[in-house]
């Protein structure tokens, strides 16, 4: 008995009956991504979202978008000025952000733009959950040693020139709470309890919104402070 023909309608019916689990599978995920802006690449970056798979990313963005960068500031609400670029050669520097609303001491002084939302993220999502959890304590401020210091690194009169010299960088010392406690890099990194807990877990939170981090346990010479940088070149190195 000869063989009956495969309907061409029934095969292209199964196809497209095949095909429906991956275009509804690819249809929900579109939509969960629309419903969790922090895991989707393709949303602007909002800095009051949680952190997510795509934050990382997005931040990287920032560093070649000045406009961009402050418009993101703007987006999330946060208070900053735009200052008038100043300097020239390696110390130029054409973007200057001055946090308005940030508990930095002894002053606020200018970062680029990057550094300013790296802050902001930081502050939001490590160092204050931590002090709370780690130290039962509000975040009062927090101490700095300088952002701008037109140098090379470790101060040379060769080599590269210090992330310092453009302020993409800021050198954390101290974390003050509401309680009064100050917790210093240099006095309380050492150790096992809360507070040598609680600055590993602030060193370790920058690394998620910042290029660079390095703190004590990466030479000497950070000994006192956490330094935080946006540079490129060094991307990754956190210790």
């Amino acid at each position: 008995m000869p063989r009956k023909k495969p309907n061409p309608h029934h095969r292209a019916a199964r196809l497209a009956l095949a095909a429906l689990p991956p275009i509804a599978l690819a249809i929900a995920g579109w939509q969960w991504l629309q419903n969790h802006p922090e895991h989707n690449p393709w949303a602007p970056l909002d800095l009051d979202d949680p952190p997510g798979w795509a934050t990382r990313a997005k931040l990287d963005r920032l560093k070649a978008d000045v406009s961009e960068c402050r418009a993101v500031l703007e987006r999330s609400d946060v208070a900053f000025a735009a200052l008038a670029p100043t300097g020239e050669g390696p110390c130029a520097r054409p973007d200057r952000t001055r946090l308005g609303d940030y508990p930095l001491a002894p002053d606020t002084p200018p970062v680029t733009c990057p550094v300013a939302a790296a802050l902001e993220i930081w502050r939001r999502d490590s160092v204050t959950p931590a002090a709370r959890e780690i130290l039962g304590s509000d975040l009062a401020r927090i101490e700095h040693l300088g952002a701008f210091s037109c140098r090379r690194m470790y101060g040379g009169s060769e080599g590269p020139w210090s992330e310092h010299a453009t302020a993409n960088a800021i050198d954390i010392a101290a974390f003050v709470l509401e309680d009064g406690r100050r917790i210093s890099v240099l006095k309380d990194w050492d150790g096992d309890g809360p507070e040598p807990r609680f600055l590993r877990a602030v060193r370790e939170g920058a690394c998620g919104s910042f290029a660079t981090v390095l703190s004590p346990d990466y030479n000497a010479a950070h000994a006192d402070h956490i330094h935080l940088d946006q540079d490129d070149r060094w991307a990754g190195v956190c210790r």
